[in-house]
């Protein structure tokens, strides 16, 4: 993968990376690091094109048709107020609209290409007119149909339906890089060819506002269906999710008291109720956050306070610029996508969950049947490490292992 560049938040396939998937998909449990890399917006080293990092935006061609093979990409607000969905292209046919207005409880249905690669986020609080729309979140130059990415900070739904060697990979994830302000999930569509794949290994969420976390379990039946239960992040709750985000970095710092000083804690202020919370990257540009100069190395950066906190909230999305082994999903391609702004439920912990299974189906281990009988199994989930935890997500990006899951994925669903 690239460095994951950002106007919003991924990486995708650059010759090296290509190279590790083919490795990895040999060689199954012996995986390195992944030599990935993301930038927020504002960073000077964002480069818009995922595909090629010496490539520079091009505008996408037009128009779809029948013939060209159209996937479904759907848009639902579930939140509690009128959203304005920004969709940026990197490659490939775009969809119909790049922005819109969405009410509440909407859905929104457009269709990409089968080579598009692309961004979606959701703008919040927007004042419109015509072709205008200026946001107090994830505003795109003033315009209602984005062409480029959000204003920081957004959370972001990622996808690459091209990837890998061959072009027939879907590579897709959640990211935090670019900052947090809404809950976001991610629901695959099967295709006929794809009606196999467990729900709960492919359907991520991400919950980190006050008021859509559903009381703390293992596992649940949100985003799945009753014969796949879905591992969650179990430790959160609506009251304590409301201070995860660093107090520097919040986006709208709450008005200083009566005497205009802020008392220590600055949490005994009470925060905004709407909190949106800058990555700490975005924040600073230091090359400490943004992993840049001599911090460019994977085995020298690490995640700190803002990425610790953003991966107990969200332990399957993208929380620092090396995060691809704990962050990326990769299917066969096939099927459509949904992306659920404000889901209720709980954030899903995929990736650490079923690791090792993945990586033995990579290998050879176990057949189709037997990871789905695995999948199935509450009970083993429920028995695995609980890696939700500040220090445990910490912990975790120094363990290659994970970033085998990711790649296991591919080779396990290409076998069913």
């Amino acid at each position: 993968m690239e460095k994951k560049s950002q106007r919003g938040g991924s990486r995708f396939l650059t010759s090296n990376y290509k190279a590790l998937v083919a490795t990895a998909l040999l060689l199954g449990s012996d995986i390195p690091l992944a030599a990935a890399k993301v930038y927020p917006s504002n960073h000077e080293s964002y480069k818009f094109n995922y595909l090629n990092n010496s490539m520079r935006y091009l505008k996408p061609r037009r128009t779809l048709s029948k013939r060209d093979n159209p996937i479904p990409l759907i848009i639902t607000n579930n939140c509690r107020e009128d959203l304005w969905p920004g969709i940026a292209t990197q490659h490939g046919d775009p969809p119909e609209s790049g922005g819109f207005a969405l009410s509440p409880g909407k859905t929104r249905n457009l269709t990409v290409g089968p080579d598009w690669q692309g961004r979606i986020w959701g703008r919040t609080n927007c004042t419109t007119s015509g072709d205008t729309a200026t946001c107090m979140t994830g505003d795109c130059f003033g315009k209602l149909a984005c062409e480029f990415g959000g204003a920081v900070p957004v959370t972001l739904a990622e996808f690459n339906l091209a990837g890998g060697e061959t072009g027939k990979q879907t590579f897709y994830d959640i990211s935090l890089v670019d900052g947090y302000n809404l809950p976001l999930g991610i629901v695959y569509h099967p295709a006929p060819n794809t009606t196999k794949f467990p729900p709960n290994l492919l359907n991520a969420a991400c919950i980190a506002t006050p008021g859509y976390l559903t009381e703390p379990a293992r596992t649940g039946t949100f985003y799945t269906n009753s014969s796949f239960p879905t591992p969650y992040e179990d430790i959160q709750t609506n009251a304590g999710v409301s201070k995860w985000c660093p107090w520097d970095l919040q986006a709208f710092l709450p008005e200083k008291p009566g005497d205009g000083v802020y008392p220590y804690p600055d949490d005994n202020v009470q925060r905004p109720s709407f909190d949106p919370c800058k990555s700490a990257c975005a924040a600073t540009n230091k090359p400490s956050d943004c992993c840049t100069g001599k911090y460019d190395d994977p085995s020298v950066c690490k995640p700190g306070l803002y990425s610790g906190h953003a991966k107990a909230m969200c332990p399957d999305a993208y929380s620092f610029a090396f995060d691809d082994h704990t962050s990326t999903f990769i299917i066969p391609s096939g099927g459509g996508w949904e992306v659920v702004f404000c889901p209720e439920g709980r954030s899903t912990n995929i990736l650490a969950t079923f690791g090792e299974q993945l990586q033995k189906i990579a290998s050879g281990q176990l057949s189709a049947e037997e990871i789905r009988a695995t999948t199935m199994n509450e009970t083993f989930i429920e028995s695995q490490p609980d890696t939700t935890t500040s220090s445990a997500a910490s912990s975790a990006f120094e363990n290659s292992s994970i970033f085998a899951c990711v790649i296991a994925v591919t080779a396990a669903f290409l076998m069913l």
